[in-house]
C-alpha cells in the first residue's frame, strides 16, 4: 500500500530520515520545514496523512493540527505528532491530533503509526480507498479535478 505523507519538522536531518524510511516502504513523502509552510502547501499536496513536530519556528505543530482541524478541507487528515517533547507536556491528542511518536523513534515504528493511520483514513472516506496513490483518478466522487483536494 502506498499514500502520501506531508512530513512537517523544523530538524532537515529528521525530515530527511523520516522522508527515507516512509520512501523505503512505498510512500510518496512531501516535506515541509514548519507549520506556516505546511498550510501553505497542503491543498497542493493533499496528503493521507501529515507528521507535525511540535517545537518548530513561525508556527508549532500543536497550533498547525488546530489550524488543519479547523479547515473544512483537510479536518479529516489524520495526524501524528513525533516530537521529542513528552505526550503529556503536548496534551496534542486532546487537541486533535490522532497518534503521538516519541523522539528518538524506531523507523518501524514510524512506518506502523503511518500505515494505521493511512488505513483509517481509507476507512472512513471511501472515494480514497481505491486510490493507490500512484495515480490521479479521473475525477474525485465530489466532481473536482484530479490533483485538487476536495473543498
Amino acid at each position: 500500500m502506498s499514500g502520501r505523507v506531508l512530513v512537517v519538522d523544523d530538524n532537515k536531518v529528521i525530515r530527511q530520515l523520516i522522508r527515507v524510511n516512509l520512501e523505503l516502504e512505498g510512500f510518496e513523502v512531501v516535506t515541509a520545514a514548519d507549520g506556516a509552510e505546511c498550510l501553505d502547501v497542503v491543498h497542493q499536496v493533499c496528503p493521507d496523512v501529515v507528521t507535525l513536530d511540535v517545537v518548530m519556528p513561525r508556527l508549532d505543530g500543536i497550533k498547525t493540527a488546530e489550524r488543519l482541524r479547523a479547515d473544512p478541507r483537510t479536518s479529516h487528515l489524520p495526524v501524528a505528532i513525533i516530537s521529542a517533547c513528552g505526550e503529556h507536556e503536548v496534551g496534542g491528542v486532546s487537541s486533535g491530533v490522532d497518534a503521538f511518536l516519541a523522539k528518538p523513534f524506531e523507523p518501524s515504528e514510524l512506518v506502523r503509526v503511518v500505515r494505521q493511520l493511512m488505513h483509517r483514513e481509507r476507512r472512513e472516506r471511501p472515494e480514497a480507498a481505491g486510490q493507490d496513490g500512484g495515480e490521479e483518478p479521473a475525477a474525485a466522487v465530489d466532481g473536482s479535478l484530479p490533483g485538487v483536494c476536495a473543498g
